[in-house]
């Protein structure tokens, strides 16, 4: 028999907090305990204590010293290290969250703020009805870039509550299994290709889910565009140190909401981080379609990513029809005859494929290595700004490019030969000026080597970039993306050429437009209203006949095909270096850049990788390359647990493939971003 003294010498007084709505019960419930209770028996006996008849399911406990849940109810306080001095706190795990999308728009709803965000983020993703989550993620504006929103926030307080899309009642935000709604893994298609709307099969499915049909439209359909005045009071980032404050907010995947210090009813934004879009398809993603769409348009009006002036036109001219056909009362009736089964549009390409080329070349074609062969200018950049330019005879083969003195002497020693794997090919396209040029800047040991190539014609400029950019990426031109590579730059330099139409453009008097919505801020006060209204017009007419969806698309194209395009900058400074370097991230490499004027100094590539690790005492990311090459570096704008997740993350994605079932694997990509801090 044991004593009670003694037994009482066991227990001890813990103080429980629970965050409950009911008035006239107390909030803090002391409890008599022991080391050997486990976490689930410490719920049962606080419900017991609490006599409130309701649904606890969702609570859990949060410990506020340690900043961490405790949701392995089987273990006892002693393995979790409770103590009679803890704060534990029975709290809700679902809380309310509003998240800002990518098109400005703001839904309320209720997200685990216990999961972590990987897990979080795909939830959030199902009741939005957007496939592939693991592309996107949670970021916290910083303080930099909300200065210049707050005047403007005073007065809008009423205008900013009247967007909000409450979707509270869904069943994901009260924390139940999510009903499949739209998010359909099937082949049956559940949007309008054409149109984005949803089918008129799957609306029935709207009412038992999160989305409506209204929201639904409010999701995957682009809206009229801000006022200049709105756009002008919001953050433009100026130069690579304001566009590294964008990037520097990214939660960390593999930690819960609440550990990161977000709060109920905090406002945080859902944007896509990773710019591989996988498999997109107008069929399942109107509004993971028009999300894209969106985050690209306000990273041109934002000038977020740089671009041309021609560029910019083009860009308009995609908005301003988009818009147009957006606010149109046509819409497009999906019908039984439109829609073509996907295996017989499937055995139909094949045809074609077949069909199209001689017959006879057939098996020459798959033993003969491709090569492209022409004339080609040569420039090279010399100093006092002096340009060396001369014609040579160039032959691309594989993944170099060599340059003879003429066609004859081909047989022979080229000149020089370029090895174009690794390398960054950037376009130096005016349509108008008839200028068509690459820029390859080739890894070297000392850094970056430039070489301009110079094409005669559109045709020629097309076959050529896309070689390059192939070869940049290790690959051939007897990859079967080739072709389509060709058509799509084919395709942006006709949007380019608007000035091929000879037709005028409508009175731009009697077009209800207003240019300033479609363009950055720095082209609003180099044109006047009316000299902008006209030469989108212009630009307009090559894309006129296009779908809404095909409008999208066409958008998204021209913004990948951007040089900066998929780029997030970081402030380091490198092992040994005594001045800070931009870090560029993309899918593929990272850039080191450099500060004061914006030139690439050296690029590695992912696919040379051996591996990476960070010591997270001195918060240092080392990475090591083939041929003995290593960098290490310390990350001043942002931790280095995101660059390192960044990292992590495009390696995980570039596993994925359509032949896979969709399920994640989730594991595989903690262990590739979570590191071991």
């Amino acid at each position: 028999m044991v004593s009670s003294s003694e037994y009482g010498s066991h227990t001890w007084d813990l103080i429980l907090r629970v965050d409950h709505q009911h008035e006239n019960v107390g909030k803090e419930f002391p409890l008599q305990v022991t080391g050997d209770l486990h976490v689930g028996g410490l719920m049962l006996k606080l419900v017991e204590k609490i006599k409130i008849a309701q649904d606890w399911s969702d609570y859990a406990f949060w410990w506020e010293q340690k900043n961490c849940w405790l949701l392995k109810t089987h273990w006892t306080l002693d393995k979790c290290g409770v103590q009679a001095d803890a704060k534990l706190v029975f709290t809700t795990q679902h809380k309310m969250l509003r998240l800002r999308l990518p098109n400005m728009r703001t839904v309320r709803l209720k997200v685990s703020f216990s999961s972590m965000v990987f897990r979080a983020v795909s939830d959030i993703c199902k009741m939005l009805n957007i496939r592939r989550s693991e592309e996107l993620s949670l970021l916290k504006q910083s303080e930099g870039t909300l200065k210049k929103k707050k005047k403007k926030d005073k007065n809008n307080k009423d205008l900013v509550t009247e967007d909000i899309l409450d979707l509270c009642n869904s069943p994901v935000s009260s924390g139940l299994p999510a009903n499949p709604g739209l998010y359909s893994k099937t082949m049956t298609p559940v949007y309008d290709p054409i149109s984005g709307s949803p089918a008129s099969s799957t609306i029935t499915w709207f009412s038992d889910g999160s989305l409506t049909e209204q929201n639904c439209s409010i999701l995957a359909l682009s809206h009229p565009n801000c006022s200049p005045e709105t756009l002008a009071e919001m953050y433009q980032p100026r130069t690579l140190a304001d566009k590294a404050k964008l990037n520097a907010g990214w939660l960390d995947s593999s930690r819960s909401l609440m550990e990161q210090g977000i709060l109920e009813e905090d406002q945080l934004l859902l944007r896509f981080k990773y710019y591989t879009f996988f498999d997109l398809n107008p069929k399942y993603d109107a509004v993971r379609i028009n999300q894209i769409y969106e985050q690209a348009r306000w990273a041109i009006l934002l000038e977020e990513i740089d671009c041309t002036e021609e560029e910019m036109l083009i860009f308009a001219a995609l908005q301003y029809h988009v818009s147009k056909l957006s606010l149109s009362s046509e819409t497009h009736d999906s019908t039984c005859e439109s829609e073509v089964d996907e295996v017989e549009a499937a055995l139909s390409n094949l045809e074609v494929t077949l069909e199209g080329g001689n017959k006879s070349n057939i098996l020459e074609d798959i033993t003969d290595i491709p090569k492209l062969a022409d004339n080609l200018k040569l420039v090279r950049p010399k100093k006092l700004a002096l340009k060396a330019i001369k014609t040579y005879w160039f032959v691309f083969r594989d993944t170099s490019i060599s340059y003879f003195k003429s066609k004859e002497t081909a047989q022979g020693e080229p000149i020089e030969k370029l090895n174009i794997k690794g390398c960054e090919v950037v376009p130096d396209v005016n349509v108008a000026a008839k200028k068509f040029g690459i820029k390859l800047l080739i890894p070297v040991a000392d850094g970056m080597n430039e070489v301009y190539l110079r094409c005669d014609n559109e045709d020629q400029y097309a076959r050529w970039m896309a070689a390059c950019v192939l070869a940049s990426k290790g690959r051939t031109m007897a990859d079967s993306s080739y072709q389509p590579e060709v058509q799509k730059i084919l395709s942006f330099l006709q949007m380019k050429n608007w000035t091929m139409c000879s037709q005028a453009a409508s009175e731009p008097e009697t077009v209800d437009m207003k240019p300033e919505c479609f363009v950055s801020p720095r082209y609003t006060k180099k044109f006047k209203s009316k000299q902008l209204t006209a030469r989108i017009l212009e630009a307009h007419q090559n894309i006129s006949q296009m779908s809404l969806v095909e409008a999208k698309l066409r958008f998204i194209q021209a913004w990948q095909s951007l040089p900066e395009f998929g780029l997030s900058y970081y402030i380091v400074r490198f092992k040994g270096s005594k001045k800070d370097d931009v870090l560029g991230v993309s899918y593929n490499r990272l850039i080191r850049i450099d500060m004061a004027t914006g030139d690439p100094i050296t690029t590695w590539r992912f696919s040379n990788m051996k591996q990476w690790n960070v010591n997270w005492e001195i918060r240092q990311v080392a990475i090591e390359f083939d041929q003995n090459v290593s960098i290490a570096f310390t990350c001043l704008s942002a931790d280095c647990k995101i660059i390192h997740e960044y990292i992590g993350g495009y390696i995980f994605l570039s596993t994925r493939s359509k032949d896979h079932n969709e399920t994640l694997d989730e594991e595989l990509f903690h262990k590739l971003t979570g590191g071991q801090e």
